[in-house]
């Protein structure tokens, strides 16, 4: 096997950061749609949770474009591979995230109680199949996928419903929900902030035994641990990963979701370093794998890239970063009779 360059390595840890902030930004907005029927009990308290994700959740799913962008660009055969291995499930996640998308838009549309609760219902699947099926397909690449020499895949979307496959996917709803809860009890008020935040503690609960469950399957049925045991500072991931869990259950306001946030990181570079220099493990032939060698692009092409990347994406950061501290208020009653609210 060629060894790894430099380049390489790191845009593979810039792939791995790009998933992990994505995963941070839009699962809060996801969690929120998937507490939706559950959490609130009139129209005022669904429309605070629209608009609690409304400045943002756009925005968040732009970093979703750019790891797919960088996965095309920085390793187009591990784009290749992945799009066509999990065809299925990610065409699910497209259509689940754009019916999730026109609700925001189109709910207020007609003054219908029927035509509401149709949008409600897309807004909720289209954000917990997402939650859902990221988790599952990044499951099922800790634990290998049956790809050949060719990298073509030999199996079918059952296959990726396997049983660790499906507690990665709980892991996730999970993961997103919490997130969720904590971003809901910041930007709402009265009788659906006290809910939220007494929901939250349940919801850590239940995240808590599962991420404890989905480390010890990983042990059992996955390599993730091997890297750590090579290299021991990459323990520190998930060291902190549980630090930052536990912290989150203590704190209170933006200091639980932030310490959520980096619990959300440090999780997805455990899992997905813990797989390094695979991209996608085939567990037909360890030699069949889409690694950050094989599936590089040129050296010129990663160092465009990066340069693009060192000009642009603290750009990104800037404005992102404005928005937030610029819609940081609470959803309140007034902000609701608003003509943009939706």
């Amino acid at each position: 096997m060629p060894e790894i360059t430099m380049l390489e390595t790191i845009w593979f840890v810039l792939w791995v950061l790009l998933w992990g902030v994505y995963f941070v930004l839009d699962g809060f907005d996801l969690g929120m749609g998937v507490l939706l029927p559950f959490i609130s009990s009139n129209e005022q308290e669904r429309r605070v949770i629209y608009n609690a994700a409304g400045p943002f959740w756009d925005g968040n799913e732009v970093w979703l474009i750019t790891a797919g962008g960088v996965t095309f660009a920085a390793f187009p055969k591990a784009y290749a591979v992945m799009f066509s291995a999990l065809y299925a499930p990610l065409l699910l996640l497209l259509f689940a995230l754009i019916f999730r998308a026109v609700s925001f838009e189109y709910r207020n549309k007609v003054d219908s109680d029927g035509w509401r609760k149709a949008w409600d219902l897309c807004q909720f699947l289209g954000s917990l199949l997402p939650a859902l099926l990221l988790g599952v397909a990044f499951a099922n690449l800790f634990q290998g996928i049956p790809i050949d020499g060719e990298g073509v895949y030999h199996g079918n979307i059952l296959k990726l419903l396997n049983p660790y496959g499906l507690l990665g996917g709980v892991l996730f709803v999970l993961m997103f929900v919490y997130h969720g809860s904590l971003w809901l009890g910041i930007k709402s008020t009265g009788g659906l902030r006290e809910k939220a935040v007494r929901l939250s503690k349940f919801i850590w609960l239940l995240l808590t035994l599962v991420a404890v469950l989905f480390l010890v399957a990983s042990y059992l049925f996955t390599n993730l641990y091997d890297n750590i045991f090579k290299m021991p500072p990459l323990a520190i991931f998930p060291v902190l990963a549980v630090v930052f869990l536990l912290g989150s259950r203590a704190a209170r306001g933006y200091a639980a979701w932030a310490l959520n946030a980096g619990f959300i990181l440090c999780a997805t570079f455990f899992g997905v370093l813990g797989i390094f220099p695979a991209m996608i493990p085939s567990n037909i032939d360890p030699a069949y794998s889409i690694t950050a060698m094989n599936a590089a692009s040129s050296e010129l092409t990663l160092t465009i890239m990066l340069v693009v990347a060192l000009i642009c994406v603290p750009v990104v950061i800037a404005y992102q970063t404005w928005v937030y501290v610029v819609f940081s208020h609470k959803v309140t009653e007034k902000e609701l009779q608003s003509e943009e609210a939706y």
